[in-house]
Formats: structure tokens, sequence, C-alpha cells
């Protein structure tokens, strides 16, 4: 590619410059860029934030995040319970701006999902930066708006779940990685580094997903020699293990009375935790890899992996309507700049999405149980290629144009014919998304409409044709390919089409949908007891007298509606899954004995551990009626001051 000669501006040019520079619009900005891009944030606000109060708050993280938001040690540690005597099956890193904002506003539903809203408008202010810097202003507003419709990218910011701030820190740090790619400054590398440590400490080893494309698209296309680039990316990968390893490091080194114990694991070990627990175990064949308790093997057999994982009919609607746009436009990017030199950004850029969105695709084929809302840190990829896709076939569209007006015939090349063609594919693809559930029939038609305004207006010129006309047309094709997706995305507002709290999807392929298509799904928010709830905790507290614990449960789903309602010390036992090995019989009965605890719940949703065998062998029954409740399903709470 030759470049240009620098070209002196006149007095006009200077001022128009002079003007963009006060008002702090760029100087390439189109008057339309800054109110289009201010209603695209206001329409992601409005989705993210629609009756935040009544928010889909995880019933693990939730109690979680209360009992972070009032005790240091759970805090760091992410601890369960305000005692931190075990922790969460999870790094910590995502929950403490939930936590953080829990004690600031302190415990109610809508300041524990508020740090979500942030983190997802913040995810598409920030993508709309990084393409605009790439592709242009076109390119840069339809990637904002594609993936703010995204189904799953609203569900899942309406929601307190760790992907939300993965998805931002990762977008971070594909703009540090294409500034510093442009720039040939090694600071924007380290940068970059930094943000996918910090995604580390958010959802662990799915951070590194991104690493070896960001490599190859430093190596392949940053200037400087190939031994410079080879060793700033060491540096940088340096950088990158350094944060992501430093929670780990120190949790490590912390005395065991001084930290909780580490759940997921068999041997109380930070690394086991993230590189067993929630690694090594999801994807072969040994469910206790590297010191991990068997845990997963629930996840392992629930479906959603497989080279058609993406395209099913629970994960497609969720994030694949734009999917063909943005692989003919991953694969026509490359291709086309094929013969420019190595730096070429505008490839670079193709690259570098390309290859995220296809990594992605790749590990998720091979991992065991993905739930649909991991693919979400696949939406930016998505949504980047179908903007920068766009912006390319309509260049080279109203290139074609541009030589048509002036020889006054049709062009030769048939490059032009692309931007409907890819209109008219991905709106077909809609229809078949839709097709099995026909969950928004009625905005199929309007899809097909839109779609067939969209092409015919763009087949169909001639000397005559105005350019007003032909961005009618490319309107009502951009409209096309996303209508349907953002009637998914908009029906997420309604606790119906939402999703479980633990898995949140948009229309109706939520597991709650299927089992309770007439009723919303229940969800009990912070400081919101159920009756049943209320009474056992009043029951507790009264019974109480001195007991550091308020009482221990069977693992976490007995005591995440306790926890969420009142910060109280709960000794979890058996963490998430009820497996891991703490605490042991010996010290359950070394609590008891020094009257430390007196209470323990037990569920028959859960398997039998020595712990729990300890409590039916040494403990009395307690009939739900004393707490005021007929019957108490399957669980059963047991007084160990009164022996059997």
């Amino acid at each position: 590619m030759t470049a240009t000669p620098a070209v002196q501006p006149t007095g006009a040019r200077r001022g128009r410059r002079a003007a963009a520079h006060r008002s702090g619009r760029p100087a390439d900005a189109p008057r339309w860029e800054r109110p289009a891009l201010a209603a695209v944030l206001a329409v992601a606000t409005a989705l993210y934030s629609w009756g935040i109060g009544h928010a889909a708050l995880h019933p693990f993280y939730g109690a979680a995040i209360r009992s972070m938001a009032g005790s240091p040690r759970a805090f760091f540690f992410g601890g369960l319970d305000s005692s931190g005597s075990i922790s969460l099956d999870k790094l910590p890193g995502a929950f403490w701006p939930d936590a953080v904002s829990v004690w600031l506003f302190g415990p109610h539903t809508w300041a524990a999902a508020l740090p979500q809203v942030v983190e997802g408008v913040l995810t598409v202010w920030l993508l709309h930066r990084i393409v605009r810097a790439w592709a242009g202003p076109f390119a840069a507003l339809t990637a904002a708006l594609a993936l703010t419709l995204t189904p799953v990218t609203v569900a899942l910011n309406r929601a307190t779940i760790p992907d939300t701030a993965l998805t931002l820190l990762l977008v971070a740090a594909a703009g540090a990685l294409q500034k510093a790619v442009r720039t040939e400054r090694l600071l924007p590398l380290i940068t970059c580094g930094v943000w996918v440590g910090l995604a580390f400490q958010a959802k662990m080893l799915q951070a590194w997903v991104v690493l070896p494309v960001f490599a190859v698209v430093y190596l392949f296309v940053a200037p400087g020699t190939a031994s410079k680039r080879a060793v700033r990316v060491l540096l940088a990968g340096a950088v990158t293990a350094a944060v992501s390893c430093s929670w780990m490091l120190i949790a490590w080194l912390t005395p065991a009375d001084d930290h909780p114990y580490f759940d997921g694991t068999s041997g109380n070990d930070p690394f086991a935790l993230v590189f067993g627990y929630n690694g090594l175990s999801r994807f072969g064949s040994d469910p206790t890899a590297f010191g991990a308790v068997p845990g997963t093997a629930a996840s392992r057999t629930s479906g959603n992996t497989g080279w058609d994982m993406i395209i099913n009919h629970t994960i497609g609607p969720q994030i694949a309507w734009l999917l063909p746009l943005a692989v003919t436009a991953a694969v026509l990017g490359i291709a086309r700049r094929a013969r420019q030199p190595r730096t070429d950004l505008s490839r670079a850029g193709f690259l570098l999405w390309g290859g995220w969105l296809a990594v992605h695709i790749v590990v998720f084929s091979v991992s065991n149980g993905n739930h649909a809302y991991y693919t979400a840190v696949i939406a930016p990829a998505i949504a980047a290629l179908t903007g920068g896709g766009l912006a390319l076939f309509r260049s080279e569209y109203e290139a074609r144009y541009a030589t048509e007006q002036q020889a006054q015939q049709p062009a030769a090349d048939r490059r032009h014919l692309v931007l409907p063609a890819v209109i008219a594919l991905t709106a077909a693809w809609a229809l078949v998304l839709d097709w099995p559930t026909r969950f928004l029939p009625w905005l199929l038609p309007v899809a097909v409409m839109l779609a067939v305004c969209g092409v015919v207006g763009l087949c169909s010129r001639g000397p005559r044709t105005s350019p007003q006309r032909i961005h009618a047309a490319l309107a009502a094709g951009v409209a096309a390919v996303l209508v349907v997706p953002a009637g998914w995305a908009v029906s997420s507002l309604d606790p119906l089409y939402a999703g479980a709290a633990t898995s949140p999807m948009a229309g109706p392929v939520g597991k709650s949908y299927e089992q309770h298509p007439r009723h919303a799904p229940r969800r009990r928010g912070l400081d919101r007891p159920s009756p049943r709830d209320t009474a056992l905790l009043d029951y507790l507290t009264a019974h109480r007298h001195g007991e550091k614990y308020l009482l221990a449960t069977q693992a976490a789903y007995t005591a995440e509606p306790l926890l969420r309602a009142q910060s109280e010390p709960v000794l979890v036992m058996g963490g998430f899954t009820g497996l891991t090995p703490f605490p042991t019989a010996q010290q359950l009965g070394e609590l008891v004995s020094t009257r430390q605890l007196r209470y323990a719940m037990l569920t028959s949703r859960r398997a039998t551990t020595p712990a729990t065998t300890w409590v039916k062998s040494h403990c009395s029954r307690v009939r739900p009626t004393a707490y005021g409740v007929r019957t108490d399903g399957s669980f059963t709470l047991y007084d160990c001051a009164s022996p059997r």
C-alpha cells in the first residue's frame, strides 16, 4: 500500500479541524456520529438496567456478594459467608465491584446488579472506540448497535455472573493491542497483558483463550524486526502471567488459618481451584485432575458441546444471528487485503476479531457442559466483524457506483454484489434460527420485507440512482439483520423470557420456561427472605447463645437463601457441590464441643459425606413446626446441643 502525500490543510479545513477540536469530536467525525452513539448507549443502558430491582441474582454468587460486602477477609478471598470459612469455587475478582456496590448502597438487589449494567455499557462504548479507530465511524456505530442488541448480552448484563467483567476487560485488551500494533509503542502491549491478567481474575483460564490470537496478530502485523516483536510478545506474556497469578500466589502464601478453605479442591490449594476444578477437569475424562473434587461431573453431561454448539437450538438464538455476516467479513476482509504490506491495519482488524471468534468456537466445541451465557464473550467479535464487514462491503459498493456514474455503464467487477448478498444471507439465517420456536412470528415478515427492500434497492442501480436511495437501501438492510435479534433481546426484560438466574438466556429457551411456560421464575434478591427463611432465621437467632456460626449447612444450596437474607457466619459444609472435604467430621465435632456451632441443616438433594454422617449420628432432629413451618421439603434441621 503506497502512502499518500501529505496535503496542507486549507483555511476552511483548518477551521473545521479547530471547530472539531473545540467540540471534542475527531476531525473526521460526521455530525451524526455523536448523537447516534449517545442514542445507542441510551438504548444499552435502558435494556441492561430496566427493572434492575428484580435482576436475576445468581443464588450462589448473590450470597457471596453480600458476605464479601461485610467482611474484609471474605472480600479479598471470596468467602461464601462473612466468616470466610470456605471460598467461592471461582476467583473473587469479578465480584469485587458487586461487593463494593452493596457495601456503598446497602443489601439491595439493584446494588448487586448495578456493576454489571455499568460493565455492559462500558463494553459497548469501548468497542465503538476500538472499531472506529480500525474501520471508521459507520463500522463503529454498527458494531456498537449489534453488541447492544445481542440477546445473550442483554440477558447476561441483567444478572450477576462474571462474564460481563471478562468481556469488558478482554475488549479493553484488544483495544490496547490494536494501539500497540498501530503505534509500535511497548506500553500499549504491556497494558494489553495487564488487561488480560485482570480478566483472568474475573473468569480464570477463559481469559487466556485469546492469547494465541493476540500473539499472532502482533507477531504478524506489528512494525519492527521479527526478533524485536518476539521479545515484546514474550515480555507481554510474562506480564500477563504475573497479573493473572498474583491473587493465587498471595492466597497460596497466606497461612491456612488466615484464609478460607478453597472450594472445589481436595487439598486447599488455590492453584487446584483454578487449573484443576475450573480447568483440566472440564476438558478431559478425569474429574479429579490437578487436585479437583469431582464436582463438575454434573455440568460435564449438560450438553452444549461439539462443533454445532454455537448454532444449536439453545445457543444459536442467543449469539449466532449475525454469524454469516461476521464469517463472510472475516474471510473476505483478510482475502481482499492479501497483497497489502504485512503491517496493513485493515487486515489486522479482521485477523484479530476473526481469530477471536474462531478460537472461542473451537474451545467451546471441545469443552464440557457450556452454559449459553459463556458465548457472550464472542459477541464483541461478531459485532466488530459485522461493523467492519458492512463498512468494507459498503466502500466496495460505493466505489463501483462512482465508477458507473462516471462511465455511464455497469462495472464489470461484481464485488459490489457482496453487500446485498450478505444481507440476504443473514436475513435468511434469522428465519432458520427463529423457525423452531417461532417465538416472534410477527417480526419475521418485517425482517423479510426490510431485506427485500434493502437487497432490491442495492441491486437496482442506474445512472439516475441517488446516493440517498442507496443510503436508504443500506439502512433497510442493516435493520433487516438486526430486527429479529433485537426482539429476542427485548424479550429478556420479561423474567419469563430471561432464563434462570443461574443461566440467563433470552427468549423461550430457558429451563424455567420449559417447565413453567405460564409462570415467571421466582427470584429472591438480597434482603428479601421468604416466609420460610424468615421463620428459620428468627428461630436460629433466638436460640443462638454466643456460637460463632449461626448454623452449618450441607452444601451451598442449603445456605444460599439464608446468606442472601442476612449476613451471618454460616459453615457451608462441602462448598458449592457439597463434595469438598471441608470440614472433616473431626473438625465439625470440635466446633460443636467448643460451643462454636449448635445447629446444622442437611438436605436430601446432596450426597452424603463424613461430615453429614456425623451430624445424623450425633445431633437430634428439629421438627419444622418448631420454627413455624409445617414441612420443610428436602431440608432437615438438627440440634447438636441435644445429642440423640
